[in-house]
């Protein structure tokens, strides 16, 4: 089990907090919510050890193309690059969904 931690720049803010997908084999949980800090964070818990500068790739690449001040929290248990992006941008529309 590995911990990894990410802060990339933002440009914008998102409305509310959402919540996708599921922990489980070859899937993973990502909880999105308003930063606080006015940047973009991402901690991620991962069941697969080194695979940092993959998870910084995916992350980078996300942020570069939506730039939210969001806190993420992904409970990873092995999803591919694919899964992940798939989740961030579920996520992302559910938080910049208006009532």
């Amino acid at each position: 089990m590995e911990c990894l931690t990410f802060t990339y720049p933002a440009e914008k803010e998102v409305s509310k907090s959402s919540h996708v997908g599921v922990v489980g084999s070859g899937n993973l949980e990502v909880l999105m919510e308003p930063s606080v800090s006015g940047q973009a964070e991402a901690e991620v818990t991962t069941s697969l050890d080194g695979n940092r500068e993959i998870w910084n790739c995916v992350l980078e690449r996300f942020f570069q193309e939506n730039p939210v001040a969001v806190h993420l929290e992904i409970n990873d248990f092995g999803a591919t690059p694919g899964v992940v992006r798939l989740r961030l941008l579920q996520a992302l529309e559910l938080a910049e969904e208006v009532e």
